[in-house]
């Protein structure tokens, strides 16, 4: 690998966004000597012919073609798979990013040694009232489950160590939630993981394609993800809900002579098995990790 940076963009049908964000990245790129990687996460507009218009040596721009729709997630782990650089930094192709901010970040993550610096948007009103209320869900439901100083999780701007990065890509969904998922990664995993503020701006053309399905979604791969690295942080809560709520319930039946609640059993004996569950999920992550 070259001490470089490589810039990559996950494009899915945003041709008209790319006409005219691509010539100011490819500009920039060339200035500061990136390299550049877009890919094209099976159009079905014409997001390729656009990018095949731009002409660039090889070595420095590259179009990666999925065939069929692979996700955003799919189209940043074949485009940080394909860097050969030491760092690589993901922007949208819908034109919200400034290449100033490109630098900034690359700055900071040499100045720091971090391995991952987060562009954060805090501060920044969101596109819409509905996402602003997604995202914040998001954070709530991410710091209940982990220790958490990152405030802005799902940002689509991010500079990594491609190595790093490259070692937990298998870890990552294929969905909107891989900037939320390959995040928390980085910091259950101990590294040094940073944010750095960014501007953006309004949406060049087209529209997003974020929604509550994307919320849900994420939501279930931050918990999944937490299982994997932290089960006893899901499971303990849950047995100790029911064993103290069953413990309460069946206490009060049996000092009123009632005898011993059914019910009462019932959630002391689901308590106890989430308990055992927990511990061998334990078992199970130490030697995921392992590996």
């Amino acid at each position: 690998m070259t001490k470089n940076l490589t810039v990559v963009i996950p494009a899915f049908n945003e041709e008209e966004s790319l006409e005219l964000f691509l010539p100011k990245v490819i500009h920039h790129c060339k200035e500061k000597n990136y390299k550049l990687i877009v890919v094209n996460d099976g159009s079905l507009d014409n997001t390729l012919e656009v990018l095949s218009s731009f002409s660039a040596p090889e070595e420095f721009f590259k179009i990666v073609s999925h065939k069929v729709n692979k996700g955003y997630g799919g189209a940043l782990k074949s485009g940080i798979n394909a860097c050969d650089t030491d760092y690589v930094v993901t922007i949208d192709a819908d034109g919200q990013h400034y290449m100033e901010d490109v630098d900034r970040l690359f700055y900071k993550i040499k100045e720091t040694d971090a391995d991952l610096v987060v562009g954060s948007r805090k501060g920044q009103l969101s596109a819409s009232w509905f996402r602003g209320v997604g995202k914040s869900l998001i954070r709530t439901v991410a710091r209940m489950l982990m220790k958490l100083s990152i405030y802005d999780i799902n940002s689509g701007m991010k500079i990594y160590n491609t190595e790093l990065a490259k070692q937990y890509l298998k870890l990552t969904p294929d969905t909107m939630s891989f900037s939320d998922i390959i995040t928390l990664t980085f910091v259950n995993n101990k590294h040094l993981v940073i944010e750095e503020p960014i501007q953006i701006k309004n949406r060049l053309k087209g529209t997003s394609t974020i929604g509550v399905r994307t919320a849900f979604e994420t939501v279930m791969e931050i918990i999944n993800i937490i299982i994997l690295f932290n089960p006893a942080r899901v499971f303990l809560p849950i047995s100790a809900f029911f064993l103290v709520f069953g413990t309460i319930w069946g206490a009060y039946f049996f000092f009123q002579g009632k005898g011993i609640s059914i019910g009462a059993s019932t959630l002391i004996l689901t308590g106890l098995i989430v308990f055992l569950l927990s511990l061998i999920a334990e078992q199970l992550s130490g030697m995921r990790k392992n590996m």
